[in-house]
């Protein structure tokens, strides 16, 4: 479970750009866990974003 989440940390954090060379190098990331993780996260990032466009066009926003 810590490498999941380890794993899970890291992708976020490559979404952002803000991962720094320590954390890098201390942690131990399995590659399959890290592509299954980043296409997961990506997947729900494309949903939010269109869940908030079709709030917003449908007048939600307003």
């Amino acid at each position: 479970m810590k490498t999941l989440w380890a794993t899970i940390l890291a992708v976020l954090s490559g979404f952002f750009g803000v991962r720094s060379r320590k954390n890098a190098e201390r942690a131990p990331l399995k590659l399959p866990y890290l592509i299954a993780a980043g296409v997961l996260c990506a997947l729900l990032l494309a949903a939010l974003l269109l869940a908030l466009a079709r709030y917003l066009v449908s007048g939600g926003g307003a």
